[in-house]
């Protein structure tokens, strides 16, 4: 299990770490909350360990894009807020499950583990191709067994083609799914992005270009 955690108390953050290490449980820390957003464009997580009352990008903010992404990441908040409210209003902005300062480390690994129990039961399938091995449930990318780290954006993308299977898909369905619908319709994230993934994957080359209809994934050499 890999979690983030959220939390802007030194003292309190290299507690929960040590305490997670100790559970065999791997553990980033972010005092801030668009470090936080930052780490979760660039890493795979299972459930992020959120502090309301952080600096920079609200937890509250926070919560809201980790919901808005589509990921199923579960959000365990920490709070010394322990009023019934304040509970409603995390659990109506994403949170899987609250936890009040002052806790104990064994509560929150308890929680933690009956959290990533709960997500296990509805792992949707790997898919394969070509010796390419993505896990949208661990958010993980294999080549010929070799971890790929990839953006949310990369993984966004990829995941879109491989469940294809083979059929392209358009620039046009690729920036509606994977980004939204404020993108702008004549950007090139598109392109750079599918440029990105590409170099990330390294050779043989997997995503083709067909001219002037879209991408598509297969053993194929692409056109660049």
């Amino acid at each position: 299990m890999r979690v983030l955690i959220v939390e802007d108390e030194p003292l309190m953050a290299g507690a929960v770490h040590d305490g997670l290490r100790l559970e065999a449980i791997a553990a980033d820390v972010a005092h801030r909350g668009d470090t936080a957003l930052d780490l979760l464009d660039l890493n795979s997580y299972d459930i992020v360990v959120l502090d309301r009352d952080v600096p920079g990008v609200s937890g509250d903010e926070v919560a809201r894009r980790i919901v808005a992404a589509g990921t199923g990441i579960p959000i365990l908040m920490l709070t010394a807020a322990d009023r019934l409210d304040d509970k409603s209003s995390g659990f109506e902005l994403g949170a899987d499950d609250y936890l009040t300062k002052p806790f104990e480390m064994r509560e929150l690994v308890l929680r933690l583990r009956a959290l990533d129990r709960r997500r296990a039961h509805h792992r949707p399938p790997q898919r394969e191709v070509a010796g390419l091995r993505l896990d949208p449930f661990r958010r993980e990318v294999y080549r010929d067994g070799r971890y790929v780290a990839l953006t949310r954006k990369q993984f966004a993308v990829l995941e879109i083609l491989m469940a294809a299977e083979g059929g392209v898909i358009s620039a046009e369905e690729l920036l509606e799914r994977a980004w939204d619908e404020n993108a702008d319709p004549f950007t090139n994230a598109v392109r750079i992005t599918v440029s990105g993934l590409r170099k990330r994957l390294g050779e043989p080359w997997l995503i083709a270009t067909v001219p002037g209809v879209g991408y598509r994934i297969g053993p194929d050499e692409p056109t660049r």
